[in-house]
Order: C-alpha cells, then sequence, then structure tokens
C-alpha cells in the first residue's frame, strides 16, 4: 500500500525534446508484461551516472562506467526489468556487451555510446537473446510522450509507477524536466538508487553534468532507505539533451542555480516517491537530526534509527514504544554524545529531554502522531549547528511476505 504516492495525469507527464522513449514485452522473466524499455538520445545529449557501491556491482554498472568514461557522447539506453544480469560473471558482461551492440546496430551508433541497465533476480543469466529479439519493437514504438509506459515498464516489486515531471522559467527558456525512478525494496543508496532516469531539454556542459549528477544524488536517493540493503544495480542517470537553447557550461553561469535547484527537486520527488512505494510500507517516516557536529555525524544518527527494526516495527503498530529510539541514537557510533543535551521530539511532540523522557509528554501525544501515515522523527545532539534528513518507512509483514515469494 502506498503512502500517498502522487501519480501525475498522463497529460501532466511532459515530454522533453531530444529524448525518445520506446517500451515493449521481451519476456525477460514473465509474459506478457513490458518488460524492456529504449531511450534514444539527440546528438549532442550530454549524460552522466552515479552507481552502486556494492563490490557485487552487477554487469551492466560496470559497462555503463566503461562507456561513460570513453567519452564518445552517450546516443541510447536499453533497460530490461525481470533479471538483474549480477553476480553472473564474464558470461554477465557478455550479455550486457552484446545487448549494447544489438542496439547500436539497431540505431546506427557505436557500442561504446549505449548504456544497459537491468533489474531484478541476481544470481542468474540474462536471456539477452529475448532482449535483442524485442529491441526493433521497442525502437518501432520510440516517441517522446512515452515516459509514463516507461515507469510501468522498468517496475519489479513497485506497486505504482513514480514519475514526476516540471515545466520551470529559466533565463527567458522554457525548461522541461521529467523523470521516472523504480525500487521498493533493497533500498538503502550508496551512490544513487535502484533506478533512476531524469531527463532535462536544458543544455549542461559534461564536465559540469558529472559534478551535478553527484550532487543530486547525494540530496536525494542517496537520503532514502527501506531496508538498509544496497543494491548491485544502482544507477541514477541525467539527461540534458541541449533542445530548448538553454545552455549552462559552468557553475558561475547566471542560471545555474536556478536549474540546479529544480533538479534537484525533481531527484528528491523520485527518490521519495520510492520510500512512499517500499515494500509492504504504510507510513512514510522522515528522521531530521539537528545540532550535529558535521554531516557524516547527523546522517550516522539518522540512518542508526531508519534502520532499526525494532523502531521500523513500533511504526507499523503505531506503538509508541519510543525508547526504541534512544537506543538507536545510542549505538549509533558517537562514543563522546551528551545524552543530557539531547532532545527528540515526533512532529511537534517533545518526548525526550535532559537525559531522560520529558516529565510533559504524554503517551496519547505520542499514539496520535505514530496513527498518522506520515510522521517526522526530529532529533537534536546539542553538538554542533549542522542538520540533515533521511526518509524512510515501517516495516510490516507484507514486507517479509514479499521478500519471502520474490522469487515465485
Amino acid at each position: 500500500m502506498a503512502v500517498n504516492l502522487h501519480i501525475p495525469a498522463e497529460t501532466d507527464i511532459h515530454p522533453v525534446p531530444g529524448i525518445e522513449i520506446g517500451v515493449t514485452e521481451a519476456g525477460v522473466r514473465k509474459a506478457n508484461r513490458r518488460d524492456l524499455t529504449v531511450f534514444r538520445l539527440a546528438p549532442g545529449s550530454s549524460v552522466a551516472g552515479v552507481f552502486t557501491q556494492n563490490r557485487f556491482r552487477a554487469a551492466p554498472v560496470q559497462l555503463c562506467e566503461r562507456h561513460l568514461q570513453a567519452g564518445q557522447g552517450i546516443r541510447a539506453l536499453v533497460i530490461n526489468t525481470g533479471n538483474a544480469n549480477a553476480g553472473t560473471g564474464e558470461q554477465g558482461l557478455a550479455a550486457a556487451q552484446a545487448t549494447c551492440v544489438a542496439l547500436a546496430r539497431e540505431l546506427d551508433v557505436a557500442p561504446e555510446q549505449v548504456l544497459p541497465f537491468s533489474t531484478g533476480v541476481i544470481l542468474e543469466q540474462l536471456p539477452v537473446d529475448r532482449i535483442t529479439a524485442a529491441l526493433p519493437a521497442a525502437i518501432a514504438g520510440l516517441g517522446t510522450g512515452n515516459w509514463f509506459s516507461a515507469a510501468h515498464g522498468i517496475m519489479t516489486t513497485d506497486t505504482l509507477p513514480k514519475v514526476h515531471s516540471v515545466r520551470v522559467r529559466i533565463g527567458g527558456h522554457e525548461i522541461t524536466i521529467t523523470g521516472i525512478s523504480k525500487g521498493a525494496g533493497m533500498i538503502r543508496p550508496n551512490m544513487a538508487t535502484m533506478l533512476g532516469f531524469l531527463g532535462t531539454d536544458a543544455g549542461i556542459a559534461q564536465p559540469l553534468l558529472d559534478r551535478l549528477v553527484r550532487e543530486l544524488a547525494d540530496q536525494s536517493f542517496n537520503r532514502i532507505t527501506v531496508d538498509g540493503d544496497t543494491s548491485t544495480n544502482d544507477s541514477f542517470i541525467v539527461i540534458a539533451s541541449g533542445q530548448s537553447g538553454l545552455r549552462i557550461d559552468s557553475a558561475d553561469d547566471a542560471h545555474y542555480a536556478e536549474l540546479r535547484d529544480a533538479l534537484a527537486q525533481a531527484s528528491r520527488e523520485l527518490a521519495q516517491k520510492i520510500v512512499r512505494d517500499a515494500e509492504g510500507a504504510t507510513k512514510f517516516i522522515t528522521v531530521h537530526v539537528e545540532e550535529a557536529a558535521t554531516t557524516d555525524e547527523a546522517l550516522q544518527v539518522a540512518y542508526s534509527v531508519a534502520h532499526s527494526p525494532l523502531v521500523k516495527t513500533a511504526f507499523y503498530a503505531s506503538d509508541p514504544n519510543l525508547g526504541r529510539i534512544l537506543c538507536a541514537i545510542g549505538y549509533a557510533g558517537i562514543d563522546d554524545l551528551d545524552t543530557a543535551k539531547l532532545r527528540l521530539w515526533l512532529d511537534d511532540v517533545l518526548v525526550a529531554r535532559d537525559g531522560g523522557r520529558n516529565p510533559d509528554y504524554r503517551e496519547e501525544d505520542g499514539q496520535r502522531v505514530m496513527q498518522q501515515p506520515e510522521i517526522t522523527v526530529r532529533i537534536a545532539l546539542g553538538r554542533g549547528d549542522v542538520s540533515d534528513t533521511v526518509y524512510t518507512c515501517d516495516f510490516s509483514h507484507e514486507y517479509v511476505s514479499i521478500n519471502a515469494d520474490y522469487r515465485s
């Protein structure tokens, strides 16, 4: 059950000039589902990405990094669901390469100009023949208005498609920003998310986009967690087609900050949709840590709370067993934490201060907040002036059922 996940009407999903998308059925794992997506990009598009830091990085992740480093100009993406092509060794790399070669041949580009992406079951070989056989159908369906179909096409255990689209006025140009993401479990991104693709018709110089994509990921996909597991396939890609007439070559450009902020907002929306549709989630939880000494310290505490199974199950039960939050803060690894300075709130309810329970705290106030579908946990450490935020969800019976039956 997704938590307040907004799905825009198709009429509100704006095509991005210079980006065409085709979606088809390849039968990668299951019949009669659209599981293969192709992006074709206009010549001159800038493309940048960040990827998982899991040491078992999937074959497509390894190939994406190589192709981006080759610097030949990315002209196409190919995405399959149902099979992650991870833990597949040299055979998996060969399959990912064969997919790139086949799409390159169809589009008359070089294989190094194609980025492959896979998501699904790990430790199974990619059915590359099914994918390459379906490429002509995906290409035949290429069009600028297929973002919503693509959002469906990249889903695995997601219950709803995740798409965000806006138009903004920058420097006298109308700029389109549209993106999709997928992911519901195995989510604790460590550089990106399960899969995220963000497109804009603004022009952004390649070196600048290479830096910007990391900044965007750190503000969005690197601030979410469902279960603390970093996937083998995490990938976040930003495409700047340059078709709008606005060109940004430097961070000193007068319009750079405005464009960066618009892209950051879109990235946050896509990342938060993943948490809202997390496997079995019934609560969307914001963990905000303030008065930390450093950003790393703030995130250390935030993730300790967000990852705790005891905290997450208490939220599912709407049980204000809030000592579990204090416990998670205490084992976060800040050895010199002065608990007498710490304060803890649930929304506007002050729960703990001066090293213990707030004397004015009432159980019914905590119960009221815990029953809400959206909850903010605010923690003041009393150590400095740095703050940061992580977004997470509760753990339900359904999370266990989904993951127990995932390969069935």
